[in-house]
């Protein structure tokens, strides 16, 4: 076995070969199974193996996305759950931009959000509103429901509202730290939900706790959005957006200036860094991502009511960020996946099962103790467990790593640049 081992880790071509046959039997079988939640599984598992190859990180950006985009679609689209695979894996893209934009603010800047759901409604909101007869009620001049067309221009407008209640949140309580900030982060986030709950008087601008129905799905040149499978696309580019963005800014001097104020914010002032401001930009560029998917989750679900944001929801998307490991870009998705993952598949399949020997008289389980039911607690003992074995996450966060030798030659190369400017300017070499 540890032969195999070390074999693979320096064969690429032995890696691929492997990470192709089982990509190949996992897809088979979620293909030819009419439902195989531990297929599936597999299948999404894969993504993580490739992770774990040694193959350069454009290999793996690239046989990603064509798994993404090609493999997983393809083979769910074998049988009678297709829609139940592609709901649970659009689900997972929106979880995951969401504790990206999360991880921005808790992982790369330190600051602890407990409201983050509240930029999440904002989006929602922002779309539901104008897209149904809802705004007649408060707009001048009669008022008409834009089209599902409008829905694309939307997706930016819900992440621009979002931001910019970032700033407004930002604005009075960063001079407040640590649990002082998670404090009030979670009375904005309750603030929200209340008034979206009580906005329906004296002016009708959200409809109160009815919520808002009829909210209609996205159109490109006449073709409805309306299945999961659909929406798994408009997810996942949303998504390629959203890496990308946190990519880019993991390591550019905004990047590099939010883990300084992390690490010491003292530190950080004293070199010149400005505290509020670049607090304030994680608070914007965390909440635009929100923002945008719940433009997303407005237009999918057709429907939006207050009782979709609570504090239970900013706490399940922190739990993914924790659990995948703070400022790691790979440990969010990771958290972020195997949280949606098993809250809406494995606990429910698990459910049904103990059901159904229950009513075999196999066994005898209450109805109290079905996982389902107990999805909060089963969270608290993987977190309690993630603390004890692994504290920085399934998988944490680590340096940039630099090839020494690439630096040294672009040094040496650019210091003869600058010399050959000096002699042709008539300077002397030193």
């Amino acid at each position: 076995m540890f032969k195999l081992k070390r074999t693979l880790a320096r064969n690429r071509i032995a890696q691929g070969a492997a990470l192709a046959a089982f990509v190949a039997a996992s897809g088979l079988s979620v293909y030819f199974m009419d439902k195989s939640v531990v297929s599936f599984l597999l299948l999404l598992g894969s993504l993580l193996l490739l992770y774990y190859t040694s193959f350069s990180a454009r290999v793996k950006w690239l046989a990603g996305s064509a798994m993404l985009v090609f493999v997983i679609p393809f083979a769910t689209s074998g049988g009678p759950s297709h829609e139940s695979y592609m709901e649970v894996a659009t689900q997972c893209g929106i979880f995951v931009a969401m504790a990206l934009g999360l991880n921005v603010v808790v992982g790369f800047a330190g600051l602890l959000d407990l409201g983050f759901i509240a930029f999440f409604a904002v989006g929602a909101y922002s779309y539901a509103i104008f897209s149904t007869p809802q705004a007649d009620s408060f707009m001048p001049g009669g008022w008409q429901a834009v089209p599902g067309s409008y829905f694309w221009v939307f997706i930016f407008i819900g992440g621009f509202l979002a931001a910019l209640f970032g700033i407004l949140l930002g604005l009075p309580v960063l001079r407040v730290k640590g649990d002082y900030l998670a404090i009030v982060t979670l009375g904005f986030g309750e603030i929200i939900r209340i008034v979206f709950n009580n906005l329906d008087k004296p002016v009708n601008i959200t409809n109160g706790a009815m919520g808002i129905s009829s909210v209609r799905p996205p159109d490109l040149f006449g073709y409805l959005f309306t299945f999961p499978h659909q929406f798994y696309f408009i997810v996942l580019a949303i998504l390629a957006l959203v890496l990308f963005g946190v990519k880019r800014l993991e390591h550019s001097r905004l990047g590099r200036s939010w883990k300084a104020i992390r690490d010491n914010e003292i530190a950080a002032q004293a070199m010149g860094i400005p505290p509020i401001r670049t607090k304030l930009t994680a608070f914007a560029i965390g909440a635009s991502f929100s923002g945008m998917m719940g433009v997303v989750f407005a237009a999918k679900q057709t429907f939006v009511d207050p009782s979709s944001f609570t504090y239970l929801e900013s706490v399940t998307v922190l739990v993914m960020v924790i659990l995948g490991g703070m400022g790691s870009v790979p440990g969010v998705i990771l958290g972020a996946s195997v949280i949606t993952i098993l809250n809406l598949q494995v606990l429910t399949e698990i459910t049904g099962w103990l059901n159904y020997l229950t009513m075999e008289g196999i066994v005898q389980i209450p109805n109290a103790l079905s996982p389902a039911k107990m999805q909060r607690f089963i969270f608290g003992a993987v977190l309690v467990l993630i603390a004890v074995f692994r504290p920085n996450g399934l998988i944490a966060a680590g340096n940039r790593k630099i090839d020494m030798a690439k630096a040294r030659s672009r040094r040496y190369s650019k210091g003869l640049r600058l010399n050959e400017t000096k002699v042709n300017s008539g300077g002397t070499v030193k």
